[in-house]
């Protein structure tokens, strides 16, 4: 890698964005989960039908993540994030209308089609920006922005069950988060790497836009991908279902639903802060191994435990969902000039099971129940497990030093 002409300064400030980035993401699509039972209690939906209209928001993505490369090479991660938070304000107030301006579940689903177009290029657009900053700074800190999107998460999920507490209506929730997402994202966007800086991080092979289509084809880059997108499901799954199928299954409040939603998101993003260390000193596998295994453990507690239990089972859950996706990021760029294109396949692997997983969920819950359901993460934990060695790290290289950057 050619040495970087940024100071310091300038890639910590362009590290502070990124978090920012991160964290606004996790907001945005809180703010949706937060409320998913009350979109299902005023739309009347079954479990099957809640799942056919979040579906509309993994179609989105899935449009959405194979262009985001190609509109990342064109525009830049900065210009890339402005468009898709605009997309995503369009759908976010569509969905408000839907619910309650018209109360009409096409319209829902047309807002959340869009939202996720949106949420899928940021995604991938903060993760590559994420994956220069680090290599820049010469140490992991891809877990630390995950956190950052888990901290966003655990704010406004809490924000959404006091709302609900409160009753307040969805579309007016929805509102405000699209006014945040307005005001603050040109804001740290400013704080970008420069585009030059971020061709040349992407390296030559990608600036020729070469090499995704290669990527499809490696057999270590298809595994890291079955890993994340274990993981993604095991954390997706959790982000859609965990409020509803506390209430449903336990006959509980909505808003306590939601708070045990924000009970796996906190403990999810603990997880994520803690856990670069103990990858250091353990290792990517072993690490991943034991918390596939707890996810698992959490799950059968939320399914199995009653409604004390299931509380507990969420913060074990969380734990365990925590580091499998920025871990398989990681893993993904551990080859700085092939990173760019072997992050693309692992992402559209990743966020498509993330987005488009739960609400196949939604389908089983109309035949065994929602919380029952929920004991498919077991199944998806098991294959995460036999590909966990794809994701073992590389031989250690002499370190680069900070100087040149």
């Amino acid at each position: 890698m050619s040495a970087s002409p940024l100071s310091p300064a300038t890639v910590r400030t362009a590290r502070t964005a990124v978090f920012t980035a991160f964290a606004l993401n996790g907001a945005a699509f809180a703010a949706f989960a937060s409320r998913v039972p009350d979109v299902k209690h005023e739309l009347g939906l079954s479990a099957g039908q809640l799942g056919l209209t979040l579906l509309a928001a993994s179609l989105g993505s899935v449009l959405g993540l194979p262009l985001s490369g190609w509109i990342v090479h064109h525009l830049g991660a900065a210009r890339t994030l402005l468009g898709a938070a605009v997309v995503q304000s369009v759908g976010i107030v569509g969905v408000g209308i839907g619910v309650n301006g018209v109360d009409n579940r096409a319209v829902v689903m047309a807002g959340l089609f869009l939202v996720g177009m949106g949420t899928g290029i940021f995604d991938v657009g903060m993760n590559l920006e994420g994956a220069s900053v680090e290599r820049l700074l010469g140490r992991s800190i891809m877990p630390h922005f995950h956190a950052a999107f888990s901290g966003g998460t655990v704010a406004s999920a809490l924000v959404g069950a006091g709302l609900s507490y409160l009753h307040v209506p969805v579309a007016a929730h929805l509102l405000g988060v699209v006014v945040l997402l307005l005001v603050i994202t040109p804001w740290f966007l400013r704080a970008f790497l420069p585009r030059s800086v971020e061709t040349d991080e992407q390296g030559e092979e990608v600036k020729q836009k070469a090499g995704i289509g290669a990527a499809w084809l490696e057999p270590r880059t298809l595994l890291i991908g079955v890993v994340v997108l274990a993981a993604a499901f095991t954390e997706g799954t959790a982000n859609d279902w965990v409020a509803v199928a506390l209430s449903d299954g336990y006959g509980l409040e909505r808003w306590v639903g939601v708070v045990g939603f924000a009970v796996f998101l906190s403990a999810m993003t603990a997880g994520r802060l803690v856990g670069t260390r103990v990858l250091d000193r353990r290792g990517r596998v072993p690490v991943l191994r034991v918390l596939f295994v707890s996810a698992v453990v959490g799950c059968v507690l939320v399914v199995f435990g009653g409604p004390v239990l299931a509380f507990v089972g969420a913060a074990v859950w969380g734990i365990g969902a925590s580091l499998g996706f920025p871990v398989g990021m990681s893993a993904a760029a551990d080859e700085p000039r092939r990173a760019a294109a072997r992050m693309s396949v692992v992402s559209t692997i990743g966020y498509t099971a993330f987005l488009a997983g739960p609400p196949l969920l939604g389908f089983l819950g109309d035949h065994v129940g929602v919380l029952h359901s929920l004991l498919v993460v077991g199944a998806m934990a098991v294959i995460a497990l036999l590909a966990l060695p794809a994701v073992r790290e590389p031989a250690r290289q002499p370190a680069q030093a900070p100087a040149h950057h």
